[in-house]
């Protein structure tokens, strides 16, 4: 009787082992899983601050601004210059607003629109 009794203490004894085995695994990933979501947390935080910072510059930089427009240049290619930019579907250089325009494509014309 008493080593029935060893043998179904030592069963009880290997199933508790069993679940504590187990729990502390589950508990390992768990943890691992936390220490996964505080950095995509903090990688979180970090890209809030970025938009927050933006705007307090932005919203700096606008205060500083003229409340009035400033004139805009005299110069008869000004108002083509701005077309272009508006059609543009995308960057553009000096070397393409001059194609836009028709002017030769001469250096001089080049790095005046670019100017």
């Amino acid at each position: 009787m008493r080593r029935q009794w060893q043998r179904e203490r030592q069963a009880l004894l290997d199933a508790l082992g069993l679940q504590e085995d187990a729990a502390r695994a589950l508990a390992d990933d768990l943890r691992t899983q936390i220490e996964g979501l505080h950095g995509r947390l903090r990688e979180a935080e970090t890209h809030l601050e970025h938009p927050e910072i933006t705007r307090k510059t932005v919203t700096a930089l606008a205060d500083r601004l003229p409340a009035v427009p400033p004139d805009l240049p005299e110069h008869p290619d000004y108002p083509r210059i701005l077309g272009v930019f508006n059609d543009a579907t995308g960057p553009q250089r000096a070397r393409d607003v001059c194609e836009a325009l028709n002017h030769e494509l001469l250096p001089k014309n080049i790095e005046g629109t670019h100017a």
